[in-house]
């Protein structure tokens, strides 16, 4: 076993989890789920391959990360979704990590490749992208934003990059894949809200057409063919629909503002 924690946050994830734990189970004698009300089973399925699981309502993406990494005991930490799974060159790899002791770096990005309904693996030239998530505790946090689940490093700390994959089973369906981006497209928007930023109306026209041109041009996905031009409609729909509902929160207060002006 590495001197390593794993977490992973989890919501009705049992027909998806036992994969992700599988692959990372071997590294660590400290593994975490943090659960936010799963009503599948996921709980039992996690415990049975040997997690620790503690429930924590959900505060955003973000936030529960963090509660999951003030969970581990471990100096180094590992985040893998209840989506994702470690391939085998990557399990290695990590291992020949820690293997004379301390790794060089102090943070690693992973690589993640999206594997869809009907692939057994990623296509070999799939758009990837690297965040960092195996980092040392003192190098760096999750940062506290309700939909951007992203470490935040230290200053001058030292990132390296690992060459296998994280699989990320990202979808079970498209229908799936609408009602979750339907979700996370009011999480961008009320972060927005939050935020106090205002993106210009004039986006709504064009964001759908550059939001295909991107995901299937862009980030490869016409590589996957039929499937691959569907995936690349969704992203479109996810960008037009986080507009779109941020459009409608403004509009919504501007009406707001000019009653109460009428009634001052």
């Amino acid at each position: 076993m590495l001197p390593l924690s794993v977490f992973i946050i989890a919501k009705n994830e049992a027909d998806r989890i036992g994969a992700t734990i599988r692959a990372v189970r071997d590294l660590t004698d400290d593994l975490v789920v943090v659960d936010s009300g799963s009503t599948d089973g996921t709980q039992a399925v996690a415990e049975e391959l040997g997690a620790r699981v503690i429930f924590n309502s959900w505060p955003g993406y973000g936030l529960q990360k963090r509660f999951g990494e003030d969970q581990c005991r471990h100096e180094w930490l590992l985040n893998i979704d209840a989506d994702e799974e470690l391939s085998p060159v990557l399990r290695e790899e990590i291992k020949a990590l820690f293997a004379h002791g301390e790794p060089p770096c102090q943070a690693y990005g992973l690589p993640i490749a999206e594997t869809y309904p009907g692939e057994a693996a990623p296509h070999p030239l799939a758009y990837r992208l690297s965040p960092v998530r195996l980092y040392r505790r003192d190098a760096g946090r999750y940062s506290t934003s309700l939909v951007h689940d992203r470490v935040e490093l230290k200053p001058g700390t030292k990132v390296g990059k690992l060459k296998g994959l994280v699989h990320h089973r990202s979808i079970r369906s498209l229908g799936d894949q609408i009602a979750k981006l339907n979700f996370y497209t009011d999480q961008l928007a009320l972060d927005l809200e939050v935020r106090g930023i205002s993106i210009p109306t004039w986006r709504v026209y064009v964001e759908f057409p550059a939001a295909f041109i991107k995901a299937y041009f862009g980030r490869l996905h016409f590589l996957r063919g039929t499937y691959g031009f569907l995936i690349a409609m969704n992203y479109a729909i996810w960008r037009h629909l986080r507009l779109a509902k941020h459009y409608e929160k403004k509009r919504v207060k501007a009406l707001a503002r000019a009653n109460k002006g009428e009634q001052a």
